[in-house]
């Protein structure tokens, strides 16, 4: 098991490193693409990543548990689940509610919101890769 635990935090690291380190700042560099259709894709495209994780992370602990995990390896599983959550729960949501607003041509106040999500998924990548590492251990 500690194999799968393994492959699925790095298989989830991948996701959020390609998606949200990549894919994200280069879409609105692309030609043509302006701030309300990169904010519409945006919505779209995290909406799933946060479903493919949740799914990742469900199956990752569920390794964990099955198998003979130290309480190190723990810590930065739970970490990178806890991460999930308050993107999902806290920060999506009210960056969903501005880039609605964006998207149907009004104007938003500046906000730290995306500064806070790009700050959580630094953590998440880095809990992400102990917690595969640890696995392997």
């Amino acid at each position: 098991m500690s194999g799968l635990a393994a492959a699925l935090a790095f298989t989830w690291f991948g996701m959020v490193i390609a998606i949200s380190f990549l894919e994200t700042p280069l879409k609105f560099r692309a030609p043509g693409i302006t701030v309300p259709l990169g904010l519409g894709i945006g919505r779209l495209v995290f909406k799933a990543l946060n479903i493919a994780e949740s799914a990742l992370a469900v199956l990752f602990l569920a390794a964990l548990a099955t198998g003979h995990v130290n309480v190190g390896g723990w810590i930065p599983a739970v970490v990178a689940a806890a991460c999930l959550i308050v993107q999902m729960t806290v920060l999506r949501p009210a960056l969903d509610r501005r880039a609605a607003v964006v998207i149907t041509g009004g104007e938003v106040a500046p906000s730290r919101l995306h500064l806070g999500y790009v700050a959580v998924e630094v953590i998440k990548v880095f809990a992400l890769v102990t917690a595969g590492a640890l696995s392997l251990a």
